[in-house]
């Protein structure tokens, strides 16, 4: 052997050399002692460290630490991240919402502006949803109808947007803690390729703001409208000329007795 490097000597010491390997060491040893010595001190060492935690080595492995035990831990937080992060897709939508609704004003964020934001965030987490995406399924129309009718004081009709390429899912009540009366209703539709619209239905009384309002909140854009009898916010993730030819055929089926639909204009 050449050269007798520390390594080579911690290798002896641990017993990690084969039989040959120690028989060309142990030669050269002979031949230098301050390697010998080196390695004596290396084998105190580990005579050392064998009297101390030997008998730990000896017992079983704590349940904690069977490795079975961590993989699964492990595991577990992956997921539990994953999950977090898939909820945390969904809460985007509402503090995108929240933001635009909390940005600088001069003064407290007019009604209509809450609308809004509740429309955003109702349309972020119900359109996810696969199972319970609507409260009553379109198959039970009437039933919806004169529901959220009476609910919100108002007249309603559930709008036909087939001819748009929308098919009606149904819809639901929802809290509007922003306006007398505190309800609203949504109403949700999807086209052939799954991209889902919802409308925010509220009683317009009580609420001064503009006729016509056009919002872009993250991948989603909301347009805001209102009449003497009702306010509607159409979201989704449609460009803006889509959803203003939605707007048309929305309000002339959502409340036949109203005015006549508000000129749209881009803002």
């Amino acid at each position: 052997m050449s050269e007798i490097t520390r390594d080579t000597l911690m290798a002896y010491a641990d017993g990690q050399l084969d039989a040959e390997a120690r028989a060309a060491l142990e030669a050269a040893i002979a031949a230098n002692p301050d390697a010998a010595a080196e390695l004596a001190q290396l084998q105190r060492q580990t005579d050392a460290i064998q009297a101390l935690f030997g008998p730990v080595a000896r017992e079983p492995v704590p349940p904690r630490l069977d490795p079975h035990r961590l993989a699964l831990r492990q595991a577990r937080r992956r997921w539990q991240g994953a999950a977090r992060a898939a909820a945390l897709v969904g809460v985007l939508g509402i503090g995108i919402a929240t933001g635009w609704l909390l940005r600088p004003m001069a003064e407290a964020p007019d009604v209509y502006n809450r609308l809004i934001a509740d429309a955003v965030s109702a349309h972020t987490v119900f359109v996810a949803e696969s199972r319970h995406a609507v409260e009553v399924a379109a198959n039970d129309a009437d039933h919806l109808t004169s529901w959220l009718s009476n609910r919100l004081g108002t007249g309603l009709a559930m709008p036909d947007l087939s001819d748009a390429g929308f098919s009606f899912l149904g819809g639901r009540l929802l809290p509007a803690p922003a306006i007398p009366g505190g309800r609203a209703a949504q109403l949700m539709y999807e086209d052939p390729a799954g991209e889902r619209v919802t409308l925010y239905i509220t009683p317009s009384s009580g609420i001064d703001g503009p006729d016509l309002e056009l919002v872009q909140l993250g991948s989603d854009n909301a347009l805001y409208w209102a009449s003497s009898l009702i306010t509607c916010t159409i979201v989704g993730p449609q460009p803006p000329e889509i959803l203003q030819a939605l707007a048309g055929t929305i309000f002339t089926q959502l409340t036949p007795a109203a005015s006549p639909a508000p000129a749209y204009r881009e803002l």
